[in-house]
């Protein structure tokens, strides 16, 4: 017989706050569990796995819809690999904008501490680089 678990204990085997299971049972990526007369929640080991790979995907950045794809793509085992190799694809290449993004952010503020020079607010480069030009 398969193990049950209470969402406390899928939570901690998981990793995942319960109010994160939930969310991600409203939006379909976990099935609805089946619930006891007093209408708590009851999971099988099989929501452990799901929710572990969820959370797996979700801490490596892919987006909801793209967990929602690898997880159709886990769920269907005879598809062809290309379309997961694809889809981290394409995720890889928003991480490396994103990465871009970051270092044009850090080389502004970069030159904005070069700039400051100390003393009074009033004087103070930074703010003045913030404020609307007059």
């Amino acid at each position: 017989m398969s193990r049950t678990f209470t969402i406390g204990q899928l939570s901690a085997a998981a990793q995942t706050p319960a109010a994160t299971i939930r969310y991600y049972e409203k939006i379909g990526l976990l099935d609805s569990p089946s619930r006891t007369g007093s209408n708590y929640r009851l999971y099988g080991s099989e929501d452990v796995a799901r929710l572990s790979f969820v959370r797996r995907a979700r801490e490596i950045g892919f987006t909801i819809d793209q967990v929602r794809s690898l997880l159709a793509f886990s769920d269907n085992r005879d598809g062809d690999c290309c379309a997961v190799t694809a889809l981290t694809e394409q995720h890889l290449a928003e991480v490396e904008q994103k990465i871009r993004d970051l270092n044009l952010l850090k080389d502004h503020l970069s030159r904005l501490l070069i700039s400051c020079r100390g003393g009074r607010f009033s004087d103070c480069s930074i703010i003045g680089a913030l404020s609307p030009q007059q």
